[in-house]
């Protein structure tokens, strides 16, 4: 888990979105991808699979997704103790679709979405591009944590909750989910829950799945791609809670909106039911590092340490900084403007790398004199 890569080593090997977007000496520390290798069994089952049948799956047909909800009910179980039923399960290529096509079923533009910002800047992406007006939850500093006081729903069609949350690697307690279950309940809301940093909680947090809390009126998206680093893969799943909205996806072509891939779905399969050993060692690298991190940066920069995700919000002052980084320390970041209403300020570091390699992107930040 801690090969002593070389930034060198990394931007000659990976050449996936991450490394490619970075110049010439410069090390990415922006999208969530991780510098890790890939779980041996999610390797082993996909050259099974590429030795073995291509052709059209024996789950094509069915109503669900195979395969995929049996190991997502399974898992949702075993890790948290939700009983969710595979029956309401669909699968989509990854969760800025299913957010897409959830909200192209159940609302119209003009309809208000909540969200906690600063917010994953894709989703703020597609509520500006489908007219559907953002309803900001501000999410606050406090002490070594982060806070929002309770919202006011009533202007909204749904609350989009992102819960571990990105940026700010906050997880939720059930007194914070509960006073936002009962939002949604008086104001007759429906809640997408993305929790697909959910496998990424550091002890002694837990994550609690929304729909143990409001199940008939949740749709819960997550996927294995975070916590075992398959973005590429193109497989998520949702767990369709609200009848209302079931019944609207029902309505709509059966192949409109795609459905996971053969490769996707045995990926997934096999992180979730096999790949704890790898997911256990990789938490452990991810814990050590966020530490690190609160460890060698100065007092000028503020840094909460999350407690869930591979992801550093780092408070730098004044907006524009991630350029700067770039320019003077030769380390992509993330800019905070990007995530909306608060992030101005902020800078986000993505830690999912070797202990080395860090501590060089440490090193670099230091000596460029801005960290």
């Amino acid at each position: 888990m801690n090969e002593a890569y070389t930034p060198e080593d990394l931007k000659a090997t990976h050449d996936g979105l991450k490394w490619s977007q970075a110049g010439p000496g410069v090390i990415p520390a922006w999208v969530a991808d991780m510098d890790l290798p890939t779980a041996p069994e999610v390797v082993e089952a996909l050259r099974r699979r590429a030795a073995g049948d291509l052709g059209y799956p024996s789950w094509l047909t069915e109503p669900g997704a195979g395969p995929l909800a049996e190991a997502f009910a399974e898992r949702m179980a075993g890790r948290y103790g939700w009983q969710a039923d595979p029956s309401l399960v669909r699968s989509f290529n990854d969760l800025n679709q299913a957010l897409q096509v959830f909200l192209q079923v159940w609302t119209r533009p003009g309809d208000g979405v909540a969200v906690h910002v600063p917010a994953y800047h894709p989703f703020l992406g597609t509520l500006d591009l489908m007219k559907r007006p953002l309803r900001p939850i501000r999410m606050e500093p406090e002490g070594d944590s982060w806070r929002f006081d309770p919202p006011h729903l009533s202007d909204c069609r749904v609350l989009l909750l992102v819960n571990p949350h990105n940026p700010t690697g906050r997880v939720f307690t059930r007194e914070e989910l509960t006073v936002l279950a009962e939002q949604a309940e008086r104001h007759d809301l429906l809640v997408i829950a993305d929790e697909i940093h959910a496998d990424l909680t550091f002890e002694p947090h837990r994550h609690i799945p929304f729909a143990t809390i409001l199940p008939e009126r949740t749709v819960t998206l997550t996927s294995a791609t975070k916590a075992f680093n398959l973005g590429g893969i193109r497989c998520s799943v949702a767990h369709v809670g609200h009848p209302g909205v079931r019944e609207a996806l029902a309505a709509q072509p059966p192949f409109v909106y795609g459905s996971a891939n053969l490769f996707g779905v045995e990926a997934t399969v096999a992180a979730w039911r096999h790949g704890n050993a790898w997911l256990e060692d990789t938490c452990a690298l991810l814990d050590r590092n966020r530490r690190t991190i609160a460890a060698r940066l100065p007092d000028t920069i503020g840094y909460r340490v999350p407690e869930a995700t591979y992801l550093a919000w780092l408070h730098v002052g004044r907006p524009g900084m991630a350029e700067v980084y770039e320019r003077e320390a030769r380390v992509l970041l993330n800019d905070g403007a990007a995530f909306g209403p608060g992030g101005e300020p902020y800078v986000r570091l993505n830690f999912a790398t070797t202990e080395p390699i860090l501590a060089e992107i440490l090193d670099r930040l230091a000596r460029a004199g801005i960290a």
